[in-house]
């Protein structure tokens, strides 16, 4: 059976590597925006102007996501932990 320490680096693993992909997805929009949209606009058959909202509303779902699924956890076993 799995202790609590090791769900406790699992969790924190977890909250490192998606807070990684976020800041990557977020730096990539924000730097390269023209290219980003120009390419997504073409492979999903969006229109352009739509992307810039559907890119917020990405990485806010994304950001709650992490939030709930990997940080808020990871606290929890943090403060049973001590």
């Amino acid at each position: 059976m799995i202790s609590a320490n090791e769900l406790t680096t699992f969790f924190g693993w977890c909250t490192v590597i998606n807070i990684g992909i976020y800041l990557f997805s977020a730096f990539f929009i924000i730097v390269f925006k023209r290219f980003t949209i120009n390419l997504h606009s073409k492979i999903v058959g969006v229109e352009a102007s739509d992307l810039p909202n559907m890119y917020f509303a990405f990485l806010g779902n994304y950001k709650i996501a992490i939030l709930l699924l990997n940080l808020s956890p990871y606290i929890a076993l943090k403060v049973m932990g001590s």
